[in-house]
């Protein structure tokens, strides 16, 4: 136990340079915490002339990561490479290789975990994902082994810094969603291209990892709803805040009668529950298990040094040896019978509505009307009051008004909303929003 071991980086990135930092800084510490001396033998890049944070010892960097799949002394590689072509390739080969994989990834074991996972256990490897899924939250060691005296009966969280930047943003500065977006950009927290993030898809592929773990149920992204971010305008937000909610991108998977049920949408959320108080670019996961109850991680789900922290504990329990001890009872993709999805249309809930309405009698009555005969209760009604300076000649004033229903199917939610669209009262867009209970 007192040989060296030798690691690579692959991907030498934001994430990739604060390993590196860890590594090369914080030698010793490592060392206590593993039992061995942890090498940094190769860092692969893609551009080996482009100024770096941290200075290398000679002969680490390249350019080609075959040079690693060829290093017999290697046999740990962090992979931070994303997309899932050129990132499957290499897992693969390294895999094949008889080497150990860390990883952080979530789109590659979102839409290829299941092949991996069983490529691993064919060659003796393992792959450790702590940092595919919330940042430096511990939330895969959480759920995989310290939760395993429970059978886990709900997950409900906010999976997306980005996302909830924006929309902490935008109700505490009064922003637009256009405003926030450049701001969370301007800072770092968003992408040149933000689109997985304001989608919904980033946190859909984290809560697919997470349920696979809780539930032993592989799901893939077109089989729940997902909405993101960017319908979200400003008064939503503050309607909500007069409801007394407010409005997060919530990822929930949670089992009902038998069936396994998911969804990630900007959904009201009591301004008094702890995952509604979650604000800024900072994750939160609430996790209920039938012994201990519920359980809160929260701290920040993005960032150079937060996931760099992941990576490194992840590489550190394979150096020592524990993730060999675990990784084959971790049931991800295992022989567990998996919990049938529930059909969208099925799913439950309370809804917000926001429409812009035609100020005349009976638009209130032709909405209940609508809302009725799909079998939707109203809850309650507000309306602002419309500023009739600002009403066209010959036209009527358009005036907000904000719905709240009582439980009823997302399939006659969508059934209503068909036809709201025949309504020339209505201004659209609306905005319909699931209530968290």
């Amino acid at each position: 136990m007192t040989n060296p071991i030798s690691v690579a980086i692959v991907g030498l990135g934001t994430v990739g340079t604060g390993v590196a930092k860890l590594l090369l800084q914080h030698a010793d510490r490592l060392k206590t915490r593993s039992g061995r001396d942890i090498q940094l033998r190769r860092a692969v890049c893609r551009d080996l002339s482009k100024p770096r944070e941290i200075e290398l010892p000679d002969g680490v960097l390249t350019d080609n990561w075959r040079t690693v799949l060829e290093d017999d002394d290697v046999s740990v590689v962090v992979q931070l490479v994303g997309g899932t072509t050129t990132a499957r390739e290499m897992m693969i080969a390294f895999l094949k290789a008889g080497k150990n994989v860390v990883t952080a990834n979530k789109a590659l074991l979102c839409e290829h975990g299941e092949e991996l996972f069983q490529l691993a256990r064919e060659h003796d490897c393992t792959i450790a994902f702590e940092a595919a899924v919330a940042g430096g939250i511990p939330i895969i060691a959480a759920i995989g082994q310290s939760m395993t005296a429970n059978q886990i009966r709900s997950i409900e969280a906010i999976l997306n810094g980005t996302s909830n930047y924006i929309l902490t943003e935008m109700l505490s500065q009064g922003r637009t969603y256009e405003d926030a977006l450049k701001q969370a950009q301007e800072l770092g927290y968003a992408e040149a291209d933000p689109t997985m993030d304001v989608d919904g898809t980033d946190a859909a592929q984290k809560l697919t990892i997470l349920a696979r773990l809780a539930f032993g149920t592989t799901v893939s992204l077109d089989e729940f709803p997902r909405q993101g971010i960017d319908s979200v305008a400003l008064a939503d937000l503050q309607y909500a805040a007069e409801l007394g909610y407010r409005i997060k991108l919530l990822g929930v998977a949670k089992v009902v009668d038998g069936h396994l049920e998911m969804h990630v949408q900007p959904t009201l959320v009591k301004q008094d529950r702890p995952v509604a108080q979650a604000d800024g670019a900072f994750n939160i996961i609430a996790v209920d298990g039938d012994a201990v109850g519920r359980t809160w991680y929260t701290g920040p789900g993005a960032g150079q040094m937060p996931t760099a922290s992941a990576v490194v504990a992840d590489l550190v329990d394979t150096v020592a040896g524990r993730t060999r001890l675990t990784f084959p009872l971790l049931d991800l993709w295992g022989e567990r019978t998996p919990l049938p999805v529930q059909a969208p249309d099925e799913i439950t809930s309370r809804y917000f509505l926001r429409f812009s309405m035609e100020d005349r009698p009976h638009v209130f009555a032709e909405i209940a009307d609508i809302l009725g005969r799909n079998g939707i209760s109203l809850a309650s009604i507000m309306q602002h009051e419309a500023s009739e300076s600002k009403t066209q000649a010959g036209s009527r004033p358009m005036v907000p008004v904000v719905v709240m229903t009582h439980r009823t199917t997302r399939g006659r939610m969508q059934a209503a909303e068909r036809e709201f669209q025949q309504l020339n009262t209505l201004q659209p867009p609306w905005i319909l929003l699931p209530v968290a209970d």
